[in-house]
């Protein structure tokens, strides 16, 4: 990147030159300082040739539209310099005179004709020919812009991209638009001076004719000779310089977006096919046999087109071969890390559903999406990896599936032109409608027509359109597995975002005290109950001060939750005297003596016989209460907690399961029972 400084020297020499052009409109020049700015003029327009051909994407060379009113308001400086010079002198220095002498040999006939012949190839070929591509390049773009500006909305709604990755491809569609249109305005400029170019010639032939013989006393032949090799000079010195510039126009307008160079693309489309270069070196060698036709040249470019064909042959059998001799097969790619799925959520639809995600359809899932990571990043503090929603054509058309690590976790299918209607079975069914569970919670529902829709909120249903049915089906199944989706790159987002604004504490516990998989199966633990990691600061703070006794994951979680008393006395509703089954002491001393670690935590291990009466005596106690709306909430000791919990969740999943000591002062328990053996 330039430094300001350097910058602000660029600009200040580009002024001083564009200053300097009009300038030389007006002062005069000496033949010496014309022919240097000649020189200078036929040299930028090769450089500007030449880096067209190495430009990759036209905005690339996004400077071009201006550089051709430079380029062109420079050659009418110079054009009007060297008329002034060929009027007053009869000699407009040594770049004229060689253009008129050599180069069409001091011949003022052949320099019109070859000046003519470049005026109407610039004028009639290139340049008509890049102005309409640049006018209908400009054209298709700003049509696309649209579309183009609602595929990065999508993108980043479904969290494909980021917020400054989507300002980077706005900011690249607003500047490809503003380049074609820049260059359709541009080639005129090149038009212009062509017809400017052709007027010049007139006036300095004229000029110059009258000039000679009236002022000077030449002989008309003498005047024809002199004026008229200098305006064929002059014509060819600007003229050679504005075709290469045009060309290079040319080159950039119709230049596709591509990974190479053009040189490289144009070599590797037209000599990739063998067969083509055969056929080509078979039908010229044909023409050299034809009599009349000239033999020789014929032979030696067909015999070059199947040497080169020859020869592509035989590179690729080497690279058969150095690739070990693997069959190739059509349409199937070299490059397989493509295949391989990174993204741990999905959401495949089926073809009849892919209307649901197009914005240009009306659909509004991907607006879903992006609002179901937002609310899990609210009510669960987490960040949830972007969601990737693709189209599987081995569904039913209007099936969906919901995949996490490709597995499938929850699926359903959402009958065309209707909406669900959910509501409890007293309720009159809905007119029209076909029996079913709402997908994400089982609850009793019917699909109704989307007309009827209306009608049912009026008989107490609540009405769902299927995009909303999809996001909430996913909504439910993200905060299931959300201890399975947050993994370390998720965890080391967040310790970047609080060593930002807590660098001692963040380098106080990582990786001093504990290791990033550590805080990770704490924080999992934590997921795993419900308990949201909205606090991370206090999450971190316990973790830090309870490393320095242990580092045992079960222990640092049940020192996290004894830490979260206040965040779980309001998440569970426990100051307004919440019903709660207890432990039974004896019962607590029976599960510590049998309980033993494991792998994913605390193991209760007890006869069959026994656990099941345990199990028995918390379904009756616990059933009771899950009649209230509520998870069943089941109290007991801290050492037990763990093993309680597990127990607990394979009889009745959702109990939750608190120690005494995770309880704070304003809680207010209700005890109804007692669980026991």
């Amino acid at each position: 990147m330039n430094s300001p400084g350097a910058a602000q020297g660029t600009n200040a020499a580009l002024a001083a030159g564009v200053g300097a052009i009009v300038l030389s409109i007006v002062l005069p020049l000496p033949p010496i300082l014309l022919d240097l700015l000649l020189s200078f003029n036929l040299s930028l327009s090769l450089v500007i040739l030449f880096t067209s051909l190495y430009t990759r994407e036209p905005v690339q060379f996004s400077s071009f539209p201006s550089l051709l009113l430079i380029t062109t308001l420079f050659r009418l400086a110079l054009n009007v310099s060297a008329t002034r010079l060929i009027l007053l002198q009869a000699f407009a220095g040594q770049v004229i005179d060689s253009f008129g002498r050599f180069v069409v040999g001091g011949n003022a006939v052949v320099g019109f004709l070859v000046f003519i012949i470049i005026v109407v190839i610039q004028f009639l070929v290139i340049t008509r020919g890049a102005e309409r591509v640049a006018e209908v390049a400009a054209r298709f773009t700003l049509d696309a812009m649209p579309g183009k500006q609602l595929a990065i909305d999508a993108d980043l709604n479904a969290g494909l991209v980021g917020e400054d990755e989507a300002r980077k491809r706005r900011a690249a569609i607003e500047q490809e638009a503003d380049f074609y249109g820049a260059m359709d305005g541009a080639a005129k400029y090149i038009k212009g001076d062509a017809v400017a170019a052709l007027f010049i010639v007139a006036v300095n032939l004229i000029g110059g004719f009258v000039a000679g013989i009236v002022q000077r006393g030449f002989t008309f032949e003498e005047a024809l000779a002199t004026y008229a090799l200098l305006t064929v000079g002059n014509g060819l010195a600007t003229q050679i310089p504005a075709l290469l510039i045009s060309t290079a126009m040319g080159f950039v307008v119709t230049r596709a977006a591509g990974d190479t160079e053009l040189g490289q693309d144009i070599a590797q489309q037209l000599v990739r096919n063998p067969r083509v270069l055969g056929l080509t070196g078979a039908a010229v060698g044909l023409l050299g046999l034809i009599p009349g036709l000239p033999t020789v040249p014929f032979l030696v470019l067909g015999s070059l087109a199947l040497v080169m064909m020859v020869a592509l042959q035989r590179r690729t059998r080497r690279l058969e071969a150095g690739a070990g001799h693997a069959p190739s097969t059509p349409g199937i790619p070299e490059d397989v890390t493509g295949l391989i799925d990174l993204d741990p959520l999905e959401v495949e639809l089926g073809y009849g559903l892919l209307g649901l995600a197009d914005p240009a359809q009306g659909g509004d899932l991907l607006d879903r999406v992006a609002q179901v990571r937002r609310q899990t990043a609210l009510d669960l503090g987490i960040s949830i990896p972007p969601v990737r929603i693709r189209d599987n054509l081995n569904l039913k058309p209007q099936q969906y599936v919901i995949r996490l690590r490709s597995v499938s976790v929850g699926k359903g299918e959402l009958p065309v032109g209707r909406s669900l209607a959910i509501g409890p079975d007293e309720l009159e069914p809905p007119e029209d409608a076909l029996r079913t569970e709402d997908p994400a919670f089982g609850l009793p529902a019917w699909w109704v027509p989307r007309a009827a829709g209306a009608r049912a909120e009026t008989q107490g249903y609540t009405v769902v359109e299927p995009s909303a049915v999809i996001a909430t089906h996913l909504s439910e199944q993200v905060r299931r597995y959300a201890p399975e989706l947050f993994g370390r790159q998720e965890l080391q987002g967040l310790v970047e975002l609080m060593r930002a604004r807590y660098p001692a504490l963040v380098d106080d516990l990582l990786p001093h005290r504990l290791s990033l998989g550590e805080v990770l199966r704490v924080i999992q633990n934590l997921l795993r109950e419900g308990i949201p990691l909205r606090d991370p600061v206090g999450v971190f703070e316990a973790l830090a001060d309870a490393s320095t006794s242990s580092r045992d994951p079960e222990l640092l979680t049940a020192f996290v939750r004894r830490r979260l008393k206040r965040q779980l006395r309001v998440q569970f509703d426990l100051g307004t005297g919440r019903r709660a089954v207890t432990v039974d002491p004896e019962a607590e001393r029976r599960i510590l003596e049998n309980t033993v670690p494991g792998d994913e935590g605390p193991v209760l291990r007890i006869d069959p016989p026994a656990l099941r009466a345990f199990q028995s005596a918390l379904r009756e106690h616990l059933s009771r209460m899950d009649a209230e709306g509520r998870p069943p909430l089941l109290l007991c000791s801290g050492p037990v907690r763990a093993a309680v919990r597990r127990v607990a969740e394979a009889t009745i999943p959702g109990t939750v399961v608190l120690a005494y000591d995770e309880l704070d002062s304003q809680a207010r328990i209700e005890p109804v029972g007692m669980v026991g053996w």
